[in-house]
């Protein structure tokens, strides 16, 4: 079984970059495909990108496409989300997902 941990979140003006980081502890991380969603007040819970069990394939939602990268660190156990030219409605929080585990999640504003 694996557990996730979440951080790199914050406030960060529009235009600016944030890095967020999904921790995994367990033995299985590498066999998982990995995803980010992301969940803003009053709204559905969203698909933000995916990333194949060994990094080779990703896949982004429309809305972020060319501006956030996901990748991953198998022998870190590692997940990332790289997030640059941020928008306000990026506000949201992050949460990564490996089967049926989920992070508890991070908290991005992007506000002046």
């Amino acid at each position: 079984q694996v557990q996730l941990v979440e951080s790199g979140g914050g406030l960060v003006q529009p235009g600016g970059s944030l890095r967020l980081s999904c921790a995994a502890s367990g033995s299985t991380f590498s066999f998982y495909a990995m995803t980010w969603y992301r969940q803003a007040p009053g709204k559905e819970r969203e698909l933000v990108a995916s990333i194949s069990s060994s990094g080779g394939r990703t896949n982004y939602a429309d809305s972020v496409k060319g501006r956030f990268t996901i990748s991953r660190d198998n022998a870190k156990k590692m997940l990332y989300l790289q997030m640059n030219s941020l928008k306000p409605e990026d506000t949201a929080v992050y949460v990564c997902r490996a089967g049926a585990t989920w992070g508890q999640g991070t908290q991005v504003t992007v506000s002046s």
